[in-house]
């Protein structure tokens, strides 16, 4: 090991810092058994991870392991996970990002189970952090194939990624930033679920969407809103042409107002509804004219 390695692998403070994020990861519920990964950069070609096969709420700082950019791994006695690929493409495509957490906190992943496109202009605290969350089509985890599924989505402001059928990524330059981005989609898919329950969500209007976004670039955060000219506040993805497939549609939640209409969920667009419902009295009502008069010949 040289002594560049050598600094970045016995850095045992990034180390101890990976065991406590994969303790919360793990507490919150966030990872079952040995799921997730964890890794931090510590150099230009130097990033320490998680290993496979482990619990992430009982790591230790010697169970790290070192790998380089490419994912081959440089130091640490335990076989790095194979997910770190996934890290990886993060971090070459946006060289700011210094820290990924992967796991899969169970409310956001019934967003990705579902396809259900997460709604934006109702949190303050999510317009503010987090802004409109992608969502990377499924892989099967573990090659370069998954883990280029979300380069499409790495705009500048993105912080997190919907893995379809699968879960999250979120990132950013401390490792506890980006654990933050899992906790705030996380608490919001739980809160839009319970929503739901009680009866639907209610968004802000246009001027109370773009006092957040002033607020959010008075802040210095960055937004993918921020450089799209035509992107609508609510509910045009910025994220359009990343999009190879086809767009989330939404079908749980009621889409904004200004949702295009040819992505209104099916039900939601009252006019066309009422109209179908006519037409289906009308004809009932047609036959059943047709038969009591057949009847009384």
């Amino acid at each position: 090991m040289n002594n560049q390695w050598n600094s970045g692998f016995n850095n045992r403070k990034i180390k101890e810092e990976i065991c406590e994020i994969g303790r919360r990861v793990y507490n919150k519920g966030f990872a079952a058994a040995n799921d997730g990964n964890i890794s931090y950069r510590v150099g230009e070609n130097e990033v320490l991870c998680s290993p496979t096969y482990i619990c992430k709420g009982f790591m230790t700082p010697d169970d790290i392991c070192m790998v380089d950019l490419d994912g081959k791994q440089l130091a640490g006695t335990k076989k790095r996970t194979s997910e770190i690929l996934l890290h990886l493409s993060i971090m070459r495509a946006k060289p700011e990002v210094n820290a990924v957490v992967h796991c899969h906190p169970p409310h956001a992943t019934a967003f990705a189970v579902a396809h259900e496109p997460i709604p934006q202009c109702v949190l303050p605290e999510v317009e503010v952090f987090l802004g409109e969350i992608p969502f990377a089509p499924y892989e099967t985890p573990g090659g370069q194939k998954f883990a280029d599924t979300v380069l499409p989505f790495l705009k500048p402001g993105t912080t997190a990624i919907i893995l379809s059928n699968h879960g999250t990524v979120s990132f950013g330059d401390t490792l506890e930033h980006a654990y933050w981005k899992t906790e705030i989609v996380d608490a919001y898919c739980r809160i839009l679920i319970l929503a739901k329950q009680i009866g639907g969500v209610t968004y802000l209007n246009e001027q109370k969407s773009r006092e957040l976004l002033d607020l959010k670039k008075r802040l210095g955060f960055d937004d993918p809103r921020f450089h799209e000219d035509n992107c609508d506040l609510c509910g045009n993805t910025a994220f359009r042409d990343g999009y190879k497939e086809s767009l989330p549609e939404p079908s749980a939640f009621e889409a904004p107002p200004s949702y295009p209409a040819y992505l209104q969920p099916a039900g939601t667009a009252t006019k066309p509804a009422a109209t179908a419902d006519s037409q289906i009295e009308s004809l009932v009502k047609m036959i059943t004219d047709q038969v009591m008069s057949a009847m009384k010949a």
